[in-house]
């Protein structure tokens, strides 16, 4: 058995997004307000969800505890998947992303248990990474004309680095540009 100690990471937020009427594309906000439910009346807030099709060993529409309250983005994961599709640039609110952060090197392969807290007293517990879809691949294809490609690509382009899914521990206010630590378990690989 391999094992390592917990280690200890320092991250910034650099974009907070939510969403607004419903739908998959989130918007820029300067602040957001998180409760044990996540963002109230955001599209993926609340305490339970229905499974879909990341959980097929349930009938579609089950309700689950919901671990995917919110969708974690790192700046330079989403630079390396837009130069893998050789586009411009991905946006975090495109493909429905909530925090958008900066100093944590690898982002997406953070382990679950993985703790983020942030030094306005909020803390989210990461669930594990966030499988890319061809939903995002269709709404990043809608800003590129002529790209339909991108729809099916961004689910090779963007794997191991389409971001992390976590759910809130402890409520409060989170802020642009608030610092936070990852606080990363102990690590060992099962045989």
């Amino acid at each position: 058995m391999i094992r390592t100690r917990a280690k200890m990471r320092a991250g910034r937020i650099a974009g907070l997004f939510r969403t607004g009427d419903g739908g998959f594309e989130t918007a820029p906000v300067a602040s957001l307000d998180l409760g044990f439910d996540s963002i109230t009346g955001d599209r993926h807030g609340g305490a339970t969800r229905r499974s879909g099709g990341r959980e097929p060993w349930y009938p579609r529409g089950t309700e689950i505890r919901n671990e995917r309250q919110l969708s974690l983005l790192a700046t330079d994961e989403l630079a390396e998947a837009a130069a893998r599709l050789d586009v411009s640039e991905i946006r975090p609110e495109w493909i429905g992303g909530n925090l958008l952060v900066e100093g944590i090197a690898n982002l997406s392969w953070l382990p679950p248990r993985t703790i983020l807290m942030f030094s306005g007293g909020v803390t989210l517990r990461i669930d594990g990474d966030n499988g890319p879809c061809r939903a995002s691949g269709r709404a990043i294809a809608g800003r590129y004309e002529g790209r339909a490609d991108i729809e099916l690509g961004f689910v090779a382009a963007a794997k191991r680095r389409r971001g992390l899914v976590a759910w809130v521990e402890k409520p409060g206010r989170i802020t642009l540009g608030e610092q936070f630590e990852a606080r990363i378990p102990e690590q060992w690989i099962y045989e």
